[in-house]
């Protein structure tokens, strides 16, 4: 079985780039976002600084894989914007962003190949200078045991690079554990077979 996929590189802060382009001025903004709701705060915020601005073309990407994405035109011809926009973030490797790039027509038409260069372009320079990290997707264990397993559990959850997310405690302790997707059926195992099945897991993967 293929291991998961839970690392992808995406930026660890915004960036802005101007440039003009036969008298029309281009801005491009990238930003990290983590969902939707952060997509449009940003898009809101952008649309507010730049009110006088002809067009606001965006694409994002979101999640480790890219799965979810979109570009948008915002009024130029289709395909002439958001898609370049788009092809930019994903020739770099990124996911989880936003880059939106802001025009003030300057009086000069580009046709659709030089709008096509100037979007693309746009986002090339902004991601070409923004700051990258990698990050992990993470899958939560859910994990029930005994009072008297807590050092045992405790070994487990520091050797394997979990993190505690919750911990509640009754007859029993039962604790959230947020670990890389790839590693979380390993953590599984390992926590049944070191405590003799004395550990139960709550959340089994279908």
């Amino acid at each position: 079985m293929a291991e998961a996929k839970d690392e992808y590189t995406t930026l660890s802060g915004p960036a802005r780039v101007e440039s003009r382009v036969q008298a029309s001025r281009f801005i491009a903004n990238a930003v990290p976002v983590s969902g939707k709701t952060e997509v449009d705060a940003f898009l809101s915020e952008v649309r507010k600084e730049h009110f006088a601005a002809t067009h606001h073309s965006f694409a994002f990407r979101l999640g480790p894989d890219g799965l979810l994405s979109r570009a948008n035109d915002d009024g130029e011809p289709a395909g002439s914007a958001g898609r370049p926009i788009l092809t930019s973030i994903e020739k770099a490797g990124l996911t989880d962003l936003l880059v939106v790039v802001t025009r003030y027509f300057g009086g000069t038409k580009l046709g659709m190949g030089g709008l096509v260069r100037a979007y693309g372009g746009a986002a090339d320079a902004v991601l070409a200078g923004a700051p990258r990290v990698t990050r992990y997707a993470l899958e939560a264990v859910e994990v029930s045991f005994p009072h008297a397993l807590i050092g045992q559990v405790m070994h487990l959850v520091r050797t394997s690079g979990a993190r505690i997310a919750g911990t509640r405690y009754d007859e029993e302790v039962h604790m959230r554990l947020d670990i890389r997707a790839s590693r979380a059926q390993e953590l599984r195992r390992a926590l049944i077979e070191q405590t003799s099945g004395r550990a139960v897991i709550i959340d089994r993967p279908p």
